[in-house]
């Protein structure tokens, strides 16, 4: 059965984004970058929402992405990867399919398959992934940046969703990546 892991990272004040989908804030330095590099294994297909789709596949393919991080930009455009939208026809980045039915998909996909997924962003999908049971382990990267509005994690949860801490790493920039496992899975 495959497995599903969740990456958000998030201001210290649990936003997402800021009204207009900015990301700015998100501290990228060495250490952050060097994660971002070893995560990437080989063989984890990605996962977005329509949005983050749009805003990843408008940046990696591009030389400023090989320029600023040529491994991690090699590696995220040859992953197979797979957005969820019922508004997007076709995926223009390398190696993308589309699905319509994010949660009937994804229980498709970890019954039928050995391999490891990994959502990134998409804070519409986590929601609903969090809610169907889906999610295997979450990991949260925690900037120390506070902002006044926008997108939360997990925003329109409608039922309590408990986790269990099963590492803390921190980061020289501040940074802190929690990750986290469902209760219902000890």
């Amino acid at each position: 059965m495959g497995k599903l892991h969740s990456f958000q990272f998030i201001t210290l004040n649990g936003f997402l984004n800021d009204p207009n989908g900015d990301i700015s804030w998100h501290r990228h330095g060495t250490e952050e970058n060097q994660f971002a590099n070893n995560s990437m294994q080989s063989g984890t297909t990605l996962l977005f929402g329509r949005r983050t789709y749009e805003m990843m596949a408008s940046f990696w393919p591009t030389p400023a992405a090989m320029e600023s991080n040529p491994e991690v930009a090699q590696k995220m455009n040859i992953a197979k990867k797979i957005v969820f939208s019922r508004t997007l026809q076709q995926a223009e980045w390398e190696n993308t399919l589309t699905a319509n039915d994010a949660v009937e998909e994804m229980k498709r996909l970890k019954e039928t398959s050995d391999g490891n997924f990994t959502l990134l962003g998409s804070g519409t999908i986590l929601t609903l992934f969090a809610e169907a049971n889906l999610i295997d382990q979450y990991m949260v990267m925690i900037d120390p940046v506070a902002i006044g509005a926008g997108a939360t994690i997990f925003g329109g949860i409608s039922q309590k969703l408990d986790l269990e801490l099963t590492n803390v790493q921190s980061f020289k920039s501040g940074v802190v990546l929690l990750s986290y496992r469902p209760l219902h899975q000890v």
